[in-house]
């Protein structure tokens, strides 16, 4: 898998709710672009959150394609995810794009790659991006030793990740879903 430098996304599932976090870093080698990039989004009419870890010009399609597969499903994650996976692995232009995204619509909980990965978790909870094993980590650890709710959780795991992950920054952005 290639190496997704400057983003951070974590999902965390708990208590009937998903929560979605993400760093503010933008970085190019080893020089930080931009501190406050919004690496997630609501699509769907705010009926699902995607995350993004790779390049910008990547992020825009990739959100916008799976926008339109949203909607040619009536919003069923499940299906558009897989058709999207296909998409991406087959497609001339798409298979180029290095990305990875986390969508969830509050029930369902997905991570998407261009080799046609869709791979939905054991334990509720997703990291990718270059500080995406140190959150995931962070957030497994406090998911078993606290009470705290998925969007604290969420937050919490990518600020540890900022203060471990050269690529990572503590500008963090998070929005939670629970099922419609």
């Amino acid at each position: 898998m290639t190496e997704l430098r400057g983003t951070t996304i974590v999902a965390v599932a708990r208590g009937g709710r998903v929560a979605v976090a993400g760093d503010g870093q933008v970085t190019m080698g080893n020089v930080v672009l931009k501190q406050t990039a919004k690496k997630i989004r609501r699509l769907h009419d705010g009926h699902v959150v995607a995350g993004f870890a790779g390049s910008t010009a990547d992020a825009f399609t990739l959100f916008e394609k799976f926008e339109t597969k949203l909607s040619e499903f009536r919003g069923n994650l499940r299906r558009a995810a897989v058709e999207l996976a296909k998409d991406w692995r087959t497609d001339r232009v798409l298979r180029r794009l290095e990305a990875l995204m986390v969508v969830t619509d509050g029930k369902d909980l997905m991570l998407l790659s261009g080799t046609g990965d869709v791979v939905e978790p054991d334990d509720g909870v997703l990291g990718i991006g270059s500080g995406g094993s140190f959150a995931l980590a962070a957030a497994r650890a406090l998911l078993l030793h606290s009470d705290l709710p998925a969007g604290e959780i969420a937050r919490e795991s990518v600020r540890i990740a900022s203060e471990i992950c050269v690529f990572t920054n503590g500008n963090i952005v998070s929005e939670e879903i629970e099922p419609s």
